[in-house]
């Protein structure tokens, strides 16, 4: 390697442009990879070559200093660098241009930060307190980070060891035919660490299991089924990882006057027979105290009216919504004679057939 041209090794020359140089590369991965000439010595070497070439000239500072005749860490003398014998999967990244791009291996790494899980807890309000807003008490079990080992996981003394199969990826990569597949490592699991010494509190976990107590403040306008996200408060993180998050899912108690319907609530208005016909002025209720509204004559059953922005507020401060009154006729079920005797008057007096048109 130190005695060739690495231009000459991708087919290129020097005045060659840096897509130029990538498409070279590529061609010559693919035709030399291990996995399209298996037990093939000669290709295995080949493959190392290339990419040995591709690292310095896949890399504009590395390709000026080796135009100028410079030499590089690891290399044998000829300018290049050393070409470590990885994985074939982290060249197989690079190829592909997955993470860690540019051209640019993978090195050994410690135990990788892991984001901690995320926690739901529900809490129960009333009505009133999801239309307000309240702050509502509330335990959730959840982890803390060990005290004794400080969330390392090891014994107090230890520490964490890479692991040797993946050298602390995290994951490990089988072949299938020209590319490969990756999947958490078994050794390790995924952490990219081992814990050969575990610790005895949280026999290795990190954390201990507990029990956190908050006063969640609850906004206004809150629904049955609405998550409110409390961030950071959900299970620890390891290795220096960050926390996740709680998310709070209000379970609303129905109101015995007010039903939700979607940004409004409604609300149902008996009408006696007399109010329907003749019209009346009418007190309703407003989830702040009572207001009155005229009912035409001649309503009918199921009628809306609708007090505009006197609604619940919206979620995010965006307004509030609308009160429907939806009016209905009040039937009794049993008559006094009286009544009896009123209602066969007023049948003849409004005489005619309302259902005739069914059958015209």
């Amino acid at each position: 390697m130190a005695q060739r041209d690495l231009y000459s090794v991708l087919g290129v020359d020097k005045k060659s442009s840096p897509e130029e140089i990538k498409k070279a590369y590529r061609k010559l991965a693919r035709r030399h990879h291990p996995d399209r000439n298996p037990d093939d010595k000669q290709a295995e070497e080949r493959f190392k070559e290339i990419s040995a070439a591709y690292d310095v000239l896949g890399d504009p500072d590395k390709r000026k200093q080796y135009d100028r005749g410079g030499m590089f860490p690891g290399s044998g003398g000829g300018g290049t660098s050393g070409f470590d014998g990885g994985s074939f999967s982290d060249i197989l990244s690079n190829l592909f241009g997955s993470a860690g791009g540019g051209g640019a291996r993978t090195g050994t790494r410690g135990p990788r930060a892991e984001r901690g899980r995320d926690l739901e807890a529900e809490v129960s309000i009333g009505f009133e307190q999801s239309v307000e807003g309240a702050q509502i008490p509330l335990t959730v079990p959840t982890s803390q980070r060990c005290g004794t080992c400080h969330g390392t996981g090891a014994k107090p003394g230890t520490s964490p060891k890479v692991c040797p199969r993946c050298q602390g990826r995290g994951i490990e990569s089988q072949g299938q035919g020209l590319f490969s597949i990756s999947q958490p490592c078994s050794r390790c699991g995924g952490t990219g660490a081992i814990i050969e010494d575990p610790c005895p509190t949280c026999e290795g976990a990190g954390s201990v299991r507990t029990v956190k107590k908050y006063r969640v403040n609850i906004p206004a306008g809150v629904r049955d089924g609405s998550r409110v996200r409390l961030a950071g408060k959900g299970e620890p993180g390891r290795n220096g990882g960050p926390a996740g998050d709680l998310y709070v899912i209000t379970r609303v108690a129905e109101s015995p006057v007010f039903k939700r319907k979607g940004d409004h609530v409604e609300v149902e208005v008996p009408l006696t027979i007399p109010e329907a016909i003749r019209g009346a002025e009418v007190e309703v209720p407003t989830l702040s105290g009572r207001k009155k509204l005229r009912v035409p004559p001649g309503t009918k059953h199921g009628t809306v009216q609708r007090l505009r922005g006197e609604g619940p507020l919206r979620l995010g401060g965006k307004g509030r919504g609308d009160i429907h009154y939806r009016f209905v006729i009040d039937v009794p079920a049993s008559l006094s004679d009286e009544q009896s005797e009123a209602v066969e008057k007023l049948s003849q007096v409004m005489n005619g057939n309302p259902r005739a048109r069914l059958f015209s």
